[in-house]
């Protein structure tokens, strides 16, 4: 008598008669995922044949294996000797094999939040050693199941695929200022993590805040996550921004006036713009994570890019508050988190950082002046310096310096000046006469071919200006 198929039975049958889904799904089904006693016993001697001998077993084979053991009963012996004649039969066609894979992935998916929510309620009844704090992370690591059956990149098969990758327009978001543009070819792709380093008061705040204000003029749904100042505070600084008024003007505005300039300002703005605020030191990545699915469920927004003010007062999800962890591992966790929160979400995220005591005073910054912990620039895609002096101040403009680019080459370009407007908050460019005093900026003043002559000419090179 023919035994009524399920999905169980498929996929055991599949295992043994297709050595390419077999493959393909193998490593991502558990024991746990069968219900029945009896099938997962058959799983188990199919799966540890294959680990085994890298190939499926036959009829005769399983037979044997179910044979020899001994935590099966007489009825289950007989009934397991009924499944193997069943999956080892061959009856028509075989099914369409990505119909079996997606079949599969769902029925994995389906049994990993089945048995995550069976877990819950031994969790919250007090019947499971995991704490409530290992809810979510239970609900999610069921959630987030998924075939990846990529194995990776074949140097010789899969060159075509590697052309078009070298031809494939990148989405960026572009800046407003032409120097970072030029560092970055053309703006930030998504996946990264892009990091500030700069003084108390220079100016990393700043940058971002007018950064969220360029990008909410391109369109885009912008996040800006503040661990330091007040929401409010940050609108505050992007109104000043978008509507091209001091902050003391603005706080001056009749309620009639303001209503007119934020409705001209946003006017021709489709993106949008959330600040959410925590307190300092008590956010990690899991809380940006809730958060991100909250708005996606509640607002339907999904953000374009996210700003986090700043780095070095989040906290590290992995580890816990007072643990004993030094401030180098501590903030390269945050760095790590925070990238990775960046490739799950297909966005690029803006942080800054603080610059250590010999920094701060400093007016050419590098990486070694970065505060706390070195394995953060070694975890960025992107970082820069913004160096403000007395005399700079004077002119209203910011030095800004290539620490790591993953985007471009660092040496070219490797310094410029942008205009600030401190009462506005805004960046502006300047002109290339301004740009010119800079000292092994990169920013060459020579032709290629004026390069060769002096070159054939035997000049020296300390003295000239690049």
């Amino acid at each position: 008598m023919m035994m009524e198929a399920t999905t169980e039975k498929t996929i055991l049958k599949n295992l043994i008669q297709n050595d390419s889904y077999m493959r393909k799904v193998l490593p991502f089904l558990k024991e746990e995922y069968f219900s029945d006693r009896v099938e997962k016993k058959i799983f188990e001697v199919i799966s540890g044949f294959i680990l085994k001998y890298n190939k499926a077993p036959n009829k005769d084979v399983l037979s044997v294996c179910i044979s020899e053991r001994t935590d099966l009963s007489e009825s289950d012996y007989k009934e397991t000797k009924d499944i193997i004649k069943e999956i080892v039969s061959k009856d028509g066609p075989p099914p369409d094999e990505d119909w079996l894979v997606d079949n599969t992935e769902k029925f994995c998916k389906d049994k990993s939040i089945y048995l995550a929510i069976l877990e819950s309620i031994q969790i919250i009844d007090g019947k499971s050693e995991n704490s409530k704090n290992h809810l979510p992370t239970l609900l999610q690591d069921a959630l987030s199941v998924s075939f990846d059956v990529s194995v990776g990149h074949d140097y010789i098969e899969d060159y075509s695929e590697r052309y078009e990758f070298y031809h494939k327009k990148e989405q960026r978001i572009p800046f407003d200022l032409d120097f970072f543009n030029k560092i970055t070819n053309n703006g930030t792709p998504p996946k990264t993590l892009n990091i500030c380093l700069a003084g108390t008061g220079v100016g990393k705040s700043l940058f971002m805040c007018h950064h969220s204000a360029n990008c909410l003029t391109q369109g885009k749904n912008v996040l800006y996550i503040t661990c330091e100042m007040a929401e409010e505070r940050i609108a505050e600084r992007i109104d000043a921004n978008l509507m091209n008024i001091t902050m003391d003007d603005l706080r001056d505005l009749p309620k009639e006036m303001f209503n007119k300039k934020i409705m001209d300002a946003t006017s021709k703005i489709t993106g949008k713009l959330i600040i959410k605020e925590y307190p300092t030191a008590t956010a990690n990545v899991n809380h940006f994570r809730a958060l991100l699915d909250e708005l996606k469920m509640k607002k339907k927004f999904v953000p374009d890019i996210l700003f986090i003010d700043y780095l070095n007062i989040c906290g590290a999800a992995r580890y816990k508050n007072g643990a004993n962890v030094n401030s180098y591992m501590y903030v390269k966790a945050i760095a790590e988190e925070l990238r990775g929160l960046a490739v799950e979400m297909n966005i690029p995220i803006f942080t800054a950082t603080q610059t250590n005591r010999s920094g701060f005073t400093s007016t050419d910054i590098g990486l070694e002046d970065t505060s706390e912990s070195f394995g953060l620039p070694a975890t960025a895609d992107f970082m820069f310096a913004i160096i403000s002096t007395d005399e700079l101040d004077s002119m209203g403009q910011l030095l800004i310096k290539q620490l790591k680019n993953r985007y471009n080459d660092s040496i070219s370009n490797r310094k410029f000046i942008v205009g600030v407007n401190r009462a506005k908050m805004k960046l502006f460019d300047v002109s290339k006469k301004e740009q010119e005093d800079l000292v092994c900026s990169g920013q060459s003043t020579y032709s290629r071919d004026d390069l060769s002559e002096k070159f054939k000419s035997g000049d020296q090179f300390s003295d000239w200006k690049i």
